[in-house]
This record gives structure tokens, sequence and C-alpha cells, in this order.
């Protein structure tokens, strides 16, 4: 056990040095081209590599993922669960290795090559809070994920739906997850041009932020994120959207799969710190 415990924290400290969370500039940056293989109209919504970055405080996980970091402690093998609608599935990238359940696999395995860790997406096109929950027996739990990424919220929105619902089928899917001792995520929706057009756009942000809290999960802030891109960063829209201005493209994609990866190996690290600490001798 202790050459276990051993490997992981040299993982971890692989993966801290990856992942810089510099207080002076208080931010995570890595810089991403578009690939060769991308589609011309692709490369002509990203023509030059755009540095990907985010407030740490933005893209920090709250709360410890505790399930995770005792697996990869361990050495056993890691599963997470993507669940959500288009932007799950992968909607306006030039193919499905480029979304970003598909690149949060390739990020994970760059900050922890030595644990087996499998992304499986469970993202369907226009699904909503009440379909995503209904595939939860048949799609999620069996196959027995250790953290589930429940990307939720977008479609009520651009269809302009009541958006009360979704706090009580949220808090339905967490409380089934967290039964099965499940390490839960929840994504916001992504901020795009149509998106953010829509009244109930900052509701929904609100409500989803709401039951986080009450549920005592972690949210991974891709609206935020987004938002930090456009206004602070003043990256075009068209740098990270589809030309569709719902979905992200390849860069957005990949940058989201970047910072939730990096968010992921600190909360892991975390949380195995926190396990292995000892209380002080009095």
């Amino acid at each position: 056990m202790k050459t276990l415990h051993s490997s992981f924290f040299s993982a971890a400290l692989i993966a801290a040095a990856a992942v810089t969370f510099v207080a002076a500039s208080s931010s995570i940056t890595y810089a991403q081209s578009v690939p060769q293989s991308v589609a011309p109209a692709v490369q002509a919504a990203a023509p030059a590599p755009v540095p990907c970055s985010a407030p740490a405080d933005l893209v920090r996980l709250t709360h410890p993922l505790s399930r995770t970091a005792r697996k990869l402690a361990a050495g056993q093998p890691i599963t997470i669960v993507a669940i959500g609608s288009s932007s799950t599935a992968g909607a306006g990238s030039s193919s499905p290795a480029m979304n970003y359940p598909s690149r949060l696999a390739v990020e994970l395995k760059a900050l922890f090559p030595r644990a087996e860790i499998n992304v499986i997406n469970r993202g369907v096109n226009g699904e909503t809070a009440v379909e995503m929950l209904a595939r939860f027996d048949t799609q999620v739990l069996p196959e027995k994920p250790d953290v589930v990424v429940w990307q939720v919220g977008s479609n009520s929105v651009l269809r302009e739906q009541p958006i009360g619902p979704v706090n009580t089928l949220v808090h339905q899917g967490v409380d089934k997850l967290k039964a099965a001792g499940i390490d839960v995520v929840l994504m916001n929706p992504q901020y795009a041009p149509h998106f953010i057009s829509k009244p109930d756009a900052e509701k929904m942000i609100d409500l989803i932020d709401l039951v986080a809290k009450e549920m005592n999960v972690d949210l991974f802030q891709r609206y935020a994120v987004m938002r930090y891109w456009r206004l602070t960063e003043n990256i075009p829209f068209s740098t990270f959207t589809s030309p569709d201005e719902v979905h992200m493209n390849d860069w957005g994609y990949g940058c989201v799969a970047k910072l939730l990866a990096s968010a992921i190996s600190e909360a892991s690290t975390r949380a195995a710190q926190t396990a292995t600490a000892r209380p002080a001798a009095r």
C-alpha cells in the first residue's frame, strides 16, 4: 500500500506541477493550436493558437473528489461518465475525438500517466434535464462510475421553457448519484451568443449554482469561464464557439477539457492529502 500511495502522490505532484495555480496571476493557462486534420471551416473559426486561461477560483472544485482519490491511491481504474446534451455529445466539434469528454480523457492521461482512466460520453443532442435523468438507471449507473459530470440546463433556456422544474430534477439526479457513492460534478450552460440572449439565461446559472451548494456537490463553472474568455481576455466568440453561436468548437471543447482535467486532478490530490493527514501531537 505504501508503494501505491507513493505512486499516487508522485503522479499528483507531477499533475500539480503541470497545472499552475499561481497566486500572482490567479489563472491556469495553456496554449492549444488547431490540429491539421480539422476542416477548413473550423480552422477559419480559430486561425491561430490562443492561450487558454481562467482564474483559479473559477475552475477549482469546492469539494474534494474523495472516491476518485481513494481509487487512484489504490491503483484502481477510474471511470468517469459525462452526461448531458449536445455540448457533451460534441455538436460543433470537427470529430468525436474533439468533443470535451474525449479531450478530457487525453488530458487526464497526461496528468495521471500511470492510472487507467476511462471517460464515457453519454451526451444526447437536444435533451433537457428530465430526459437525462430518465437515462441514469440505464446509461449512467450501470457503468459504475467514480465521477459523473452532469452538464445540464442549456436546452430549457434555449427553448424558453419554464426553468423551475430543473431545480427539482437536478436535486433528484444528484440524490441518486450520491446514494451510489459517486463523486458528482455539475456543469452549467455555455456562455454563447444564442444562450445569453435568452431571458432566463442568468436565472438558470443561478439555479444550478444554488443546487450545487444545497447538495454539497462540485460545480464546474463553464459559463463563467467562457464569459471570462470573452469579456476579460477579449477573445472573439468565433474562437471558442461554432458558427451556430450555441455550441463550442474544437478550441472551446479542448480548453474546457483541459481546465476540467486540472480541476479534477487538484480535487483528487486534495482529497488524498486530507485523508492521509494526521492530527498534531498533543
